[in-house]
């Protein structure tokens, strides 16, 4: 009986185990591709579709001389038969994929339309440092960044959870103390002269 490509569920809770160090071989072997990958692009300045190439003469080759191994030594060859993408498996991933898309434009509007105006101004602000990060570096190296930085905090975030939360929770009561005070001085004061402004207009 021939086995199929993992659902997405189950691939979900592999990538949560690899970013986790639970699975340790995998998690290696991913920061260990993503470093080499940056360093023959980025440091010696290789061409992609070069490495590319090369990686796959080098599966070719080492599937070629595994099956004639196996044929010389009449052992039973590799049934292949598994390797195979499901139709259900294809539904599944394209419908997870769309509702990730849902998702962050409901996020837009959402953070668009926030009333509580330092939500927004956060966002933006994260996208402004994002735009001169971009500006600083290529989108390989942020993708690197991402990966060593995705492989590193969900492990420290884990161990130090109480801890993080509740500087957390001290930086939200501060950033309320704040919101309220601008609030307070500023936009209620705004708001008081342009109705004054309306009411003389008025008379």
């Amino acid at each position: 009986m021939s086995t199929t490509v993992q659902s997405p569920s189950t691939s979900a809770g592999v990538i949560k185990d690899t970013f986790l160090w639970r699975r340790k071989k995998l998690s290696l072997s991913v920061l260990a591709t993503a470093t080499a990958t940056w360093v023959l692009l980025e440091v010696y300045q290789f061409n992609f579709l070069t490495v590319a190439s090369w990686l796959g003469i080098s599966i070719v080759a080492s599937m070629f001389l595994w099956g004639n191994l196996l044929r010389i030594l009449r052992k039973k060859e590799p049934d292949m038969s598994g390797l195979e993408v499901s139709e259900q498996w294809a539904t599944e991933a394209a419908n997870t994929f769309r509702g990730w898309m849902e998702e962050g434009v409901r996020w837009v509007f959402r953070v668009g339309a926030e009333r509580q105006w330092y939500v927004s101004v956060a966002v933006v602000s994260g996208l402004w440092v994002l735009s001169l990060l971009g500006s600083l570096a290529d989108f390989l190296t942020l993708l690197y960044i991402g990966i060593v930085a995705g492989m590193t905090a969900p492990v420290i975030y884990v161990r130090y959870e109480y801890k993080i939360k509740e500087c957390g929770e001290k930086a939200m009561v501060q950033g309320r103390k704040l919101y309220d005070m601008v609030d307070d001085k500023v936009f209620r004061k705004m708001k008081h002269n342009v109705f004054q402004s309306k009411e003389k207009k008025v008379e």
